[in-house]
């Protein structure tokens, strides 16, 4: 167990990345200097921006969209390492999670520019491979074998939250909670002594409220939904998730799915992945996969009902009660 000195105070630094913010909370002795920690935590999420963003021209991610088929490129190791991630989870989850779905993001509108009609027909006719089947890396090399166009949006906040993680150890921090939006990690536990408190929003998308809490020690949890990133076509609503089988938006999916893993990353993409495959395949996966995931479900009533996996959420939801009766 974590042991922190009693005199110590609550220190809250945050700033911008990715559109949103981030967010780091710790404990430390009176009158310590939270300027540099700040700068060192702002200068680690803006690397993972800079190498990431499919917003940037200039980011490391677009210059490997626009390598030639066949070339080998070289690539910040960071970013080798988490498109390794994301393709060993997308075999995992037979190709739930696939970060090669560029195209189709960016022709639904979810990239920098608008929907495009033309490019929507184009991304939803295409014969698709999944991305672990055409990108091959080679320590810090990475060529791809057929046209491929790559986004992290599924992954990249996760990664971001585990360099703030790292960036708060490099400065002697063992106790924290940092967090990227809604995807978190904690480290350690309060100054108490207790573990972290962390809310599941409610898959509400006109006011932000918790639909239940967790508790963690040494773990990340994130969380993917179709209430805060959306377009609308044809008066009907459709989800920033894509559907790697139709090169569109998940028509059908839970309202939301929060998985607790070792890392963001791999939090992220899973819970990308689980959205995908739905409450029965996901829920399957995630039993196979030895995940905690917690599925919220939304009836044509608009009613919530919630279906945990795996024994963190198997607790929680034993303890707090149902969502109905929160």
């Amino acid at each position: 167990m974590s042991k922190m000195s009693t005199e110590n105070v609550r220190v809250a630094l945050n700033g911008p990345t990715m559109g949103t913010r981030w967010s780091a909370l710790f404990f430390a002795e009176p009158g310590l200097d939270s300027q540099p920690i700040r700068a060192a935590l702002q200068a680690a999420v803006d690397d993972v921006d800079a190498q990431m963003s499919t917003w940037k021209p200039a980011s490391d991610l677009m210059r490997l969209n626009a390598a030639p088929v066949g070339e080998w490129l070289a690539v910040p190791r960071q970013l080798a390492a988490l498109l390794q991630l994301g393709l060993d989870i997308g075999r995992a989850s037979g190709g739930a999670f696939d970060v090669g779905m560029g195209d189709a993001v960016t022709a639904w509108g979810f990239g920098p520019e608008g929907a495009a009609p033309e490019r929507i027909r184009t991304a939803m006719s295409a014969v698709r491979r999944p991305a672990h089947e055409i990108l091959e890396i080679h320590g810090d090399h990475v060529r791809k074998s057929a046209a491929l166009a790559l986004d992290l949006n599924g992954i990249a906040k996760g990664h971001g939250v585990d360099r703030l993680a790292e960036t708060l150890r490099d400065h002697g921090i063992a106790d924290g909670l940092v967090g990227i939006d809604g995807e978190m990690r904690a480290m350690g536990l309060r100054l108490d002594g207790d573990a972290w408190i962390i809310a599941v929003e409610a898959p509400d998308p006109k006011r932000r409220v918790p639909q239940s809490i967790l508790t963690l020690e040494d773990a990340a949890v994130a969380t993917s939904g179709d209430y805060r990133h959306w377009v609308e076509v044809q008066g009907q609503r459709l989800s920033h998730t894509m559907d790697p089988r139709r090169g569109a938006p998940l028509t059908a999916s839970p309202a939301s799915v929060t998985v607790i893993a070792r890392t963001c990353a791999e939090a992220d993409a899973w819970a990308t992945a689980l959205m995908v495959l739905g409450p029965v395949r996901g829920a399957e996966m995630a039993r196979q996969s030895r995940l905690d995931a917690l599925f919220l479900l939304r009836d044509s009533d608009g009613n919530i009902r919630d279906e945990g996996v795996g024994p963190i959420f198997s607790k929680e939801l034993a303890a707090s009660g149902s969502a109905e009766g929160r």
